[in-house]
């Protein structure tokens, strides 16, 4: 069962008549699999791509491997390049990508620890970002970072 505020937010984008589409790379596929749960949403969905390799970041998402060495698969500037190529890949009104360090063996530091999400998206052409920090095991940082998400792009859509 999707979180409420899932619900809440496929609900806003139904009643808004957007489209969403995402690009996950520490979630692995769940918001996708959250958001498609939701009754009655799945004409809202456009599709999501999981670019948990290095690899798929830099093929599919044309993210230079200079920019991933810098500053890490696990952090804001790429997770915002996520966003902005998933526009040109799976075109939606609202585009979400998400990267960040859910166990760890990672790119993890003292300021980065295990724990620490990043979100950019995309409402039409108005930018938003987040960056979370959640404790628990790789499946509860996931599931709150699904929450945050979610509850993110209502906060952005009230002012769409």
């Amino acid at each position: 069962m999707p979180a409420p505020s899932v619900i809440a937010c496929c609900i806003k984008i139904k009643e808004k008549d957007f489209t969403i589409s995402f690009a996950e790379s520490a979630s692995t596929g769940r918001l996708i699999y959250d958001f498609t749960s939701v009754p009655n949403c799945g004409n809202i969905i456009k599709g999501s791509i999981v670019c948990y390799d290095r690899s798929v970041k830099e093929e599919l998402f044309k993210i230079p491997s200079r920019v991933i060495d810098q500053y890490s698969a696990e952090s804001a500037e790429v997770t915002q390049l996520l966003a902005e190529e998933l526009k040109n890949l799976l075109p939606a009104d609202i585009v979400v990508a998400v990267t960040g360090l859910a166990s760890p063996g990672g790119s993890e530091t003292p300021e980065k620890p295990v724990g620490t999400m990043f979100v950019h998206g995309f409402i039409k052409d108005k930018s938003w970002q987040r960056r979370f920090y959640f404790e628990g095991d790789p499946h509860q940082i996931v599931a709150q970072t699904i929450n945050a998400t979610a509850l993110a792009l209502l906060e952005e859509m009230e002012t769409t």
